[in-house]
């Protein structure tokens, strides 16, 4: 028998039954319970922690949901499903599933006002200068490259960041009303139960599962399906060393406990087909605040290789994915300031010069002064024909001193996860290699590969776990 897989065979009776088997409590196993209990269902979770939560509850919180939300219309912005389809169609990397982000964008109206119905409370209100959540409980932000070339050009920019209303990082805002929701709606939540196998029946349906708690072990059969919402793998070094090799040089994994790709494994035990294993988000928080996208970032050969007000997501997969994890921010006296999050603004090298800065940071003679030199020439026209930055941030560094701060893997914060996983269809129904449906075996969130493919905007994790969760608990539960 393979591992993580027991035969139906093995078990003359089960300790308990239901209609859906949920494995996992953030935000998609929350999400998928609710929805699943609404479709009339029999449901229990099973949470390897002692409380329900996960990645989700430790996160900023941000929702990235769109199309004219109330909230979105609250604070003046105009939005369509279609600008956002476009957006994403854009931005979320190569090879993205179009029949999931059509769908996703033309139900993110009505799932923001379902997360609303849940008790999420969100505040009317519109943050501008951070990307992410906010230092404030305002409900509204800028959370991707929107409005940022080239981006701005493809779509309609439209502020999709939706925030539940609490200073700073809110993720436990929303996992405490949809733990609570879940509750409510009458899901059976066993906490310490550890999924160690799925149980699959002479057809190779999946019909059940098997947990150890405080050393026992627990059978559960699923009439309905079995779904997986256990998070990505990026506490897994074996599994970052096989296909995210550059993830373990980042200094802050974005994880709870449980993030180690144990649903994702079972998952391919059972003959499930993965995908985009090899994409993560990479987070490179430099501009935090806003002005700072005023300095210039350039890799180890001194030269720049992005427009530096774009989303910090994007920053770091630049800098990682694309200049091995070797770069500097650089800024002159007038807009020098100190990145804001920890382990930021590292100062690498100060010089009265341009030239003397190239020196200190080891960069080939003429190198850093060539770029400076074009940056600063077009800057003071307002332009910026290599990269496009918004002249709301171009300024020519001219102003000595200069400095610049460390902007590499060994000496700043860059926060990854993972994004790849089980391949699911719109319903959260797993598919193996050859596009065909394992019976009762569903995924959603970080488990599986979903909208986000390659590239990121805060609040995709959030937006289509909860999203596709919902779907993976309809389809699941029977419903249509």
């Amino acid at each position: 028998m393979r591992t993580g897989i027991r035969a139906l065979s093995e078990f003359s009776r089960f300790d308990e039954e239901c209609d859906v088997l949920i494995v996992g409590l953030g935000c998609a196993g929350a999400a998928a319970a609710i929805e699943a209990r609404e479709a009339g269902a029999d449901v229990v979770v099973l949470e390897r922690s002692s409380g329900g939560g996960g990645t989700s509850a430790m996160s900023g919180g941000v929702l990235y949901l769109g199309g004219g939300t109330k909230l979105q219309r609250a604070c003046g912005f105009e939005d369509s499903p279609e600008e956002m389809f476009k957006y994403l169609m854009a931005s979320v990397g190569k090879f993205p599933d179009e029949e999931k982000i059509r769908a996703y964008c033309e139900g993110s109206v009505a799932h923001y006002d379902w997360i609303c119905a849940q008790g999420v409370p969100f505040k009317a209100t519109f943050y501008y200068g951070c990307s992410g959540e906010p230092p404030t409980d305002d409900g509204l932000v800028w959370s991707g490259s929107e409005k940022t070339h080239p981006y701005k050009d493809l779509a309609k920019p439209a502020p999709r960041g939706h925030v539940p209303k609490h200073p700073h990082q809110t993720g436990h805002v929303l996992m405490k009303h949809l733990i609570a929701s879940a509750r409510e709606h009458g899901a059976r939540i066993h906490g310490d139960s550890r999924v160690t196998a799925l149980v699959l029946g002479a057809d190779g349906a999946v019909v059940g599962a098997v947990a150890e708690r405080y050393g026992e072990e627990r059978s559960f059969r699923a009439r309905g399906g079995v779904v997986i919402a256990t998070g990505g793998f990026v506490l897994n070094d074996e599994m970052l060393q096989r296909w995210v090799p550059d993830g373990l040089r980042c200094s802050m994994r974005v994880a709870a406990d449980g993030d180690d790709g144990s649903g994702i494994r079972l998952g391919m035990a059972a003959g499930a087909d993965v995908a985009h294993m090899d994409k993560a988000s990479i987070s490179l928080p430099v501009t935090q605040p806003w002005g700072l996208k005023r300095g210039v970032i350039v890799n180890g050969q001194g030269q720049r290789f992005i427009n530096e007000d774009t989303y910090y997501g994007r920053l770091g997969e630049a800098a990682l994915f694309h200049h091995g994890g070797r770069a500097f921010m650089i800024v002159d006296d007038e807009i020098f300031e100190k990145p804001e999050y920890p382990n930021t603004g590292n100062v690498a090298a100060v010089g009265e010069s341009i030239a003397e800065l190239e020196a200190e940071l080891g960069f080939a003679r003429g190198s850093l002064q060539s770029a400076i030199a074009q940056y600063n020439e077009f800057a003071a026209r307002g332009e910026d024909p290599l990269f496009g930055k918004d002249r709301e941030w171009l300024r020519p560094l001219v102003k000595p001193p200069f400095g610049a701060f460390h902007c590499s893997t060994e000496n700043c914060l860059y926060a990854v996860f993972t994004l790849g996983g089980l391949v699911t269809d719109a319903d959260g129904r797993v598919l193996d290699p050859g596009r065909r449906a394992i019976p009762g075996l569903f995924a959603a969130g970080r488990s599986s590969a979903g909208v986000s493919v390659g590239s990121y905007s805060s609040g995709l994790s959030l937006g289509d776990g909860t999203f596709f969760g919902r779907r993976a608990g309809r389809a699941a539960a029977g419903a249509p």
